[in-house]
């Protein structure tokens, strides 16, 4: 009986050490499990806020190029020569700024106002502009797009469900895709919007970006110190692409003050050209910044507008961007 009597505590204490080791172990686990996740927790915070910070510090190069664009309105109008064009300060390169140390902040201006305005296709009524229509048929021409006709984005733009032609799409051909989806029947909010117009491909797309914008207004007009050859050669169907980059060296050699300047050029004799949709002066720009800092790269692009007055507005950001540098670097020093 006592030797029973022994064996049975020697069983007891091996069930009990047994328990502790499984609860060590349970322990352990548990532990690291929060060690990793508490990691995760603090790379996911560090990583906030260094979006958060670089975010702030794009924000600030947007104020920046804005601030750039109203002294180039102030010394413009001391000038009495009311001109935008690429000689200027702001459309020749990208601003360099060096960030502590330890990163450097890149901003760019483009001139949004040198290309085709999506939306003045169609009016404010809803009507068709007979001439916008016309130049960017021409403007597709021009860029070797055939797949793609106005009529399709006049649809994406009027209110109506009803084709413009048999060019058109409304929303019986957005529906039959996968998946299904409706025209937007308003107004383009960003050019990206043409990647969903019937017929669009990757490669149009990507060939006709260059060229378009997609402003907040109608009637804004083309800026020709500004506009892109292909811009230029759409204005009217005669126009070829030799005597458009004759009129882009006299542009470079001397932009145009006035309308009246462009449109007295020997290339444009006998056209009938008019200025309707022309200007030498731009309203609307796009401020493309690229902050690169501890290891890490926030981009944004702003689009902003510059009123009669020389003030100047943001009215639209996007951060999903990228690789949108593309002059030539001017490094600015910090004095």
């Amino acid at each position: 009986m006592s030797a029973r009597r022994l064996r049975v505590p020697r069983r007891q204490s091996g069930v009990a050490l047994i328990m502790v080791l499984l609860a060590m172990a349970l322990v352990v686990l548990l532990a690291a499990g929060m060690t990793h996740q508490q990691s995760v927790r603090v790379f996911r915070t560090g990583h906030y806020l260094a979006q958060q910070q670089g975010y702030s510090v794009a924000l600030g190069a947007e104020d920046f190029a804005r601030r750039i664009l109203t002294r180039d309105f102030e010394d413009d109008k001391e000038d009495n020569a009311m001109v935008d064009s690429l000689d200027e300060f702001w459309a020749a390169n990208a601003a360099i700024l060096p960030l502590d140390d330890q990163g450097v902040v890149e901003v760019q201006v483009d001139d949004l106002s040198g290309r085709f305005n999506l939306n003045d296709l169609v009016t404010a009524t809803g009507q068709v502009d007979t001439l916008a229509k016309e130049r960017f048929n021409r403007l597709l021409m021009v860029l070797g797009i055939s797949a793609i006709h106005a009529d399709a984005l006049v649809d994406w733009i009027d209110a109506n469900d009803e084709p413009a032609s048999a060019y058109g799409a409304e929303d019986g051909e957005y529906l039959m895709a996968e998946p299904g989806y409706r025209a937007a029947n308003q107004p383009f909010v960003s050019v990206t919007e043409l990647r969903l117009i019937e017929g669009m491909t990757e490669e149009i797309y990507q060939t006709l970006k260059p060229h378009v914008a997609a402003l907040p207004v109608r009637g804004a007009g083309v800026n020709v110190n500004t506009a892109t050859g292909p811009v230029l050669q759409a204005l009217h169907e005669e126009l070829t692409e030799a005597a458009i980059d004759s009129v882009l060296k006299r542009r470079e050699d001397a932009p145009f003050d006035n309308l009246q300047d462009f449109l007295a050029l020997p290339e444009f004799a006998g056209l009938g050209l008019t200025t309707n949709g022309l200007t030498v002066q731009s309203h609307f720009f796009e401020v493309v910044s690229r902050i690169t800092y501890d290891e890490r790269v926030v981009n944004l692009v702003s689009t902003v507008f510059r009123n009669g007055e020389g003030e100047v507005r943001t009215v639209h950001r996007d951060a999903g961007q990228k690789n949108r540098i593309t002059k030539e670097p001017f490094t600015i020093s910090e004095g």
